[in-house]
């Protein structure tokens, strides 16, 4: 949708452009409540005027129902009713297509605001009350705050063709978990429903891992490490984060002397041909997306100590 947002992936800006958008609620004295969500604009593939919806038998309440757009049908989804909101008798007057993890969906909304670029640092991670739910981060503007959206974990819980489930591992040797203890793996993911995935998987096939919220939090857990000469043997990160983004993270690594021969992955819906080759040159080893992630492991090991230890 923006060439800005297309510039902003292949940099270590630490930058984002986000769409913000309106899901209203009734309050019970009846008048509405405006609240403003956001998503980045890399995942934004049009915003259309709501056409008539059709039924899909079966399908969750808050699947609203599907559309046709291009000779493509899409799946659209009711966020009002995802995010438990009393709309009374307002209709959503537009549909947000989002494209990411190599799924297409639309998603309801009142109105849609406009695009604003900034810098991840103004990102907040969500306070306690909302850290569970399906908010990842919080921008706070003069007049309003912005929750920035999970869209992953919504579209995976009401999506079965996007849903992340746990990891399938093959059975490992006593010799093998033992071998791969030696080693610690960071892992730097927003999304707790994500990050939960890899850091068990990992786990589960012998190795050490810690875990970091957002890039900087991971970039101060890498210093320290480096300090005492205990450098991580594997950063996994996301790219989309509060504070630092996986990009800048990176970039960062890869600027710092110490630490030339960690590996680093990174894991994103985000992932496209364009985009991989971009991170490749800002200096990741390897870039995963959601289709891939059975591989969590094997990758890992090839990367750590050869692909015999994998």
């Amino acid at each position: 949708m923006s060439g800005q947002g297309k510039i902003l992936l292949e940099s270590d800006t630490n930058e984002l452009e986000l769409v913000e958008f309106r899901i209203d609620e009734v309050a019970a004295n009846g008048s509405v409540i405006p609240c403003y969500y956001g998503v980045n604009v890399a995942k934004v593939r049009e915003i259309i005027r709501c056409p008539q919806l059709t039924a899909v038998v079966n399908a969750p309440p808050a699947v609203a129902g599907m559309i046709k757009l291009r000779e493509k049908i899409i799946t659209v989804i009711d966020l009002a009713l995802v995010l438990n909101k009393n709309t009374g008798d307002m209709k959503a007057d537009r549909v947000i297509v989002l494209e990411f993890n190599s799924v297409t969906v639309g998603v309801l909304a009142h109105s849609v605001s406009r695009i604003y670029r900034i810098s991840w640092r103004t990102v907040e991670p969500p306070s306690r009350l909302v850290e569970e739910s399906q908010i990842t981060g919080m921008v706070k503007m003069e007049d309003r705050i912005i929750l920035v959206l999970d869209f992953e974990k919504i579209v995976g819980e009401l999506c079965r063709e996007s849903a992340l489930r746990p990891l399938e591992l093959d059975v490992v040797s006593h010799e093998q978990a033992s071998s791969r203890s030696q080693y610690s793996i960071l892992v730097a993911d927003d999304s707790s429903f994500i990050r939960n995935i890899m850091v068990s998987a990992l786990r589960g096939a012998g190795y050490r891992v810690e875990e970091a919220t957002d890039g900087e939090e991971a970039w101060e857990m890498i210093k320290i490490r480096q300090s005492v000469q205990a450098r991580f043997d594997l950063l996994i990160t996301d790219v989309e984060m509060p504070q630092m983004d996986g990009l800048h993270l990176t970039s960062l690594v890869r600027k710092e002397p110490g630490l030339a021969g960690m590996p680093v992955v990174i894991f994103s819906s985000l992932a496209s041909e364009a985009n991989r080759q971009k991170w490749i040159n800002l200096g990741a080893n390897h870039i995963l997306t959601k289709p891939e992630l059975p591989r969590l492991v094997q990758v890992a090991g090839e990367l750590i100590c050869g692909a015999g230890a994998s």
